[in-house]
């Protein structure tokens, strides 16, 4: 992970040579991995976890102490006290027994920290104010995660970073709070979801907590990684903010009278605003654009492209632009789903059949899927499968209420909105009933194998590092996670015969379709014996399967290699299972139980 500075010229320069990569481990998922002041750079190292300070294109300097283990002492969420003594973030101790969460303050020129505030079970945005004599915060506590309920606090602080009296703004333990930020005349913002929405609330401290521009609409995302960025207060005051409806990002102003005035802006996906001399900077992607770093000028929208993803544009003739679909589910309600059309301007279908369908079940679970060009969904469009990504109940971007569906339902309700946003497209003649395929990663790969365990419609399936056994997730993942369960399934272990009834590792028995395992080695989030412990069943039971394991990669495919091979793979496998010939040149697969392909394969004739 590479730090640029970009100068008013567009000069750009890496702020660290090779060796060095700003990411930080906090929470596992980290975020917020450096701060900037003037020339001055704190970072958190990869490798190490300690913090670095760099000048100008000077070498990094390290600013904590060397921790008494590799990396077992993390840093991350950094802010630069007005006064520049004090690079405040958030630290994680990792030693016996569970990590230890605190807000911390690293002095400027490097040192030991100082502990400012601890005594909960995480921690988040470390923001000082504008006079440098205030200390907003969120902290959360087991078994909550920050979008259940959180609570943000006030204290006051002197110059050594001594904590005064303390107030709790807002948030317990059925409010979820994000994003506190100072305004430049002290005021302190923050989003909320009191009301059902993810919504902007000032407090100014004497009069209290005020709604400002409230809809039916989320401002804000789940926090699953520190720093997140959905709306910013400009120097002069005005507030700038991202919403979402209907799968898609807005952008807008807050005026003085408290409406919202939406700014034209030719993308479905903005974050990581920052203020910049009365624009807004960020990075925004559209269904047929790659992210970008742009700056939008305020109040008119124009755009100026700093930094593309990728310098190279793909045709748009080979590009599936997708339609936000909503489709019957159980008990009378709708989902939501993003569909996705073959699209290649080379070629056509066959006049008498229906495209091939592959549901995308997202990670998260709570979390979304967007409107945003991703090749990895545009390479299956474009060689003739039809997609559907859905947006299940418990993801985010429709309010508290869908988010909840999911509650104590993990393993349900997302595996019947898959299932009934496959049946709708097949019963409406887009796609084939019975060449329809299911594949996730994490959360998403669990989706996946409970849909094939419990469920009777997907021809195969694809499992990216996925959860196979509940029971062992509860036992065995990182602090952020371990009781992240408790609201989806059931507390840990008084709910044990629901877990086993949820994992699809223990109900092996109901499979009978082929399906393709990929899991990194060194992840620690899913760890690979869940991988291994499943393909192991396929094996006993008979199932034609395939198994890729990579090296060195973690919760999440990183390296190019890994990426194109798990791409082609899971390609070439389903040619083998639904009867097609990929014209990709791909590099075979071991099939184990392979001879039972024939009996289970489903699609009829062999084609092209």
């Amino acid at each position: 992970m590479v730090l640029v500075r970009r100068v008013p010229s567009g000069e750009t320069t890496d702020v660290f040579p090779s060796g060095f990569s700003a990411r930080t481990m906090v929470h596992e998922y980290g975020g917020a991995s450096y701060t900037v002041r003037d020339d001055t750079v704190w970072f958190a190292n990869f490798e190490d976890q300690r913090v670095y300070r760099v000048e100008s294109s000077d070498l990094p300097v390290a600013a904590t102490p060397e921790p008494p283990a590799p990396a077992a002492v993390r840093f991350a969420d950094f802010s630069v006290t007005p006064d520049g003594r004090w690079v405040i973030g958030v630290r994680e101790r990792h030693g016996a027994g569970e990590a230890v969460n605190d807000i911390a303050a690293i002095p400027a020129g490097g040192g030991k920290p100082v502990t400012i505030v601890a005594g909960h079970d995480f921690f988040s945005a470390p923001r000082v104010s504008p006079d440098g004599r205030q200390l907003a915060w969120l902290c959360w506590d087991h078994p909550n995660m920050p979008w259940d309920g959180t609570e943000l606090w006030v204290a006051d602080v002197n110059d050594d970073m001594v904590v005064g009296p303390t107030r709790r703004v807002a948030g317990g333990p059925a409010e979820s709070i994000s994003q506190p930020r100072w305004s430049p005349d002290g005021h302190l913002f923050f989003v909320s979801d009191r009301t059902g929405w993810w919504n902007l609330y000032v407090d100014d401290g004497v009069l209290g907590v005020g709604a400002l521009a409230p809809r039916s609409a989320e401002f804000a995302g789940p926090d699953w990684v520190f720093g997140q960025s959905s709306y910013v207060v400009l120097d002069d005051g005005t507030l700038v903010a991202v919403w979402s409806a209907d799968g898609l990002n807005r952008l807008g102003s807050i005026l003085p009278n408290g409406e919202l005035a939406e700014i034209a802006c030719p993308y479905a996906s903005i974050g990581s605003l920052v203020p910049l001399d009365g624009a807004v900077l960020a990075l925004a992607a559209s269904p047929t654009e790659a992210a970008a770093v742009v700056r939008i000028a305020i109040p008119s929208g124009d755009v100026e492209v700093i930094k593309r993803s990728r310098d190279r544009s793909v045709d748009p003739g080979y590009l599936s632009v997708p339609e936000a679909v909503e489709f019957p589910t159980e008990a009378g309600r709708t989902a939501h789903a993003l569909f996705y059309r073959p699209t290649n301007k080379d070629f056509v279908g066959p006049s008498d059949e229906r495209p091939p369908l592959i549901v995308m079940s997202h990670g998260g679970p709570t979390s979304a899927t967007s409107a945003v060009l991703n090749l990895g969904v545009q390479f299956w469009t474009s060689r003739g499968f039809a997609v559907v990504d859905v947006n299940y109940g418990g993801s985010t971007g429709y309010g508290r209420e869908y988010r909840d569906r999911l509650r104590d339902n993990w393993g349900i309700v997302d595996v019947d909105d898959c299932v009934n946003a496959a049946r709708w497209l097949a019963d409406r003649g887009e796609v084939d009933g019975d060449r329809m395929v299911i594949q996730g990663g994490s959360a998403g790969g669990y989706t996946t194998l409970a849909a094939l365990a419990f469920r009777d419609v997907f021809a195969a399936g694809a499992s990216h590092f996925g959860v196979a056994d509940a029971t062992a997730l509860a036992r065995d993942t990182h602090k952020f996670e371990s009781r992240y369960l408790d609201g989806l399934i059931g507390p840990w272990p008084e709910a044990e015969a629901t877990y086993i009834e949820r994992s699809p590792i223990h109900h092996t028995d109901r499979l009978d379709c082929p399906l393709i395992l990929f899991q990194g080695l060194e992840d620690r989030v899913v760890p690979p014996d869940q991988a291994e412990t499943m393909a192991a069943a396929l094996r006993t039971k008979g199932i034609p399967f395939a198994y890729l394991a990579f090296e060195g990669e973690q919760h999440g495919f990183r390296k190019a290699e890994t990426i194109v091979r798990v791409a082609e793979a899971a390609l070439w496998f389903y040619g083998q299972v639904l009867g097609f010939e990929p014209a990709d040149d791909i590099e075979p697969v071991i099939i184990e139980n392979a001879a039972a392909l024939n009996r289970l394969r489903r699609g009829g004739e062999r084609h092209t």
